[in-house]
């Protein structure tokens, strides 16, 4: 996973409510593309007519915003099924900060997992922010000082402690897992002098697995 400090860019406004995996990609888009092809189906439905040409009103089609990193919402974006391929599709498009009033849940635990960021702010912020983007000005999401700074103004966010470092030193949670490898060596080392009986049952059960394969 990619380590992220600093977005810097345009802002695209799309201050709509509700937004589920469902629009972000299409389910069977998943099973046709590879990873890193999925930004092209992104928004699929509001960003292409049915002709397949771009739907020239959708805001990631116009310019400034075709291109953005950062992506202003309404709430409850990501609701819906439980797709991590919508975080995928989004950074396929090159986006990596949505910055919406809340998230779906599992939608905002999927993007710790590949390295996007979910800043919750309130809607009052957010519109000042969809405002400033109308200019084209540029937005700074700043993960190390967890602040957005836009021209003269500053709006602090939080992320939790342990997902804000994953995020900074690019560690989904088995790379978070295998930091610790030491100690969980140590804590086997420990538990099969403690329990010596438990490994020597689990020794077997793999061995019976292995000469029936």
């Amino acid at each position: 996973m990619d380590k992220l400090t600093v977005v810097e860019g345009v802002a695209a406004p799309l201050l709509r409510d509700n937004v589920d995996t469902d629009i972000v990609i299409r389910i069977e888009r998943l099973t046709q593309q590879t990873r890193d092809a999925l930004g092209k189906f992104a928004f699929e439905a509001w960003r292409y007519n049915e002709d397949g040409t771009e739907n020239p009103s959708f805001v990631l089609n116009r310019a400034p915003w075709r291109g953005a990193p950062v992506l202003l919402a309404g709430s409850n974006f990501g609701c819906g099924s439980s797709r991590e391929g919508a975080v995928w599709a989004l950074m396929s498009m090159g986006i990596r900060c949505v910055i919406a009033e809340s998230f779906g849940e599992i939608f905002y635990n999927n993007c710790f997992q590949s390295g996007l960021l979910p800043v919750r702010l309130p809607k009052v912020q957010i519109e000042t922010l969809a405002s400033l983007a109308q200019t084209g000005a540029s937005v700074k999401v700043d993960l190390v000082e967890q602040n957005i700074t836009v021209h003269d103004l500053t709006i602090p966010f939080e992320i939790e402690g342990l997902r804000r470092n994953a995020l900074l030193q690019g560690l989904d949670e088995i790379s978070q897992t295998l930091q610790l490898r030491e100690v969980i060596r140590e804590w086997q080392r420990a538990d099969r002098e403690e329990r010596p009986w438990i490994w020597s049952t689990m020794q077997s059960a793999q061995m019976g697995k292995s000469s029936s394969q």
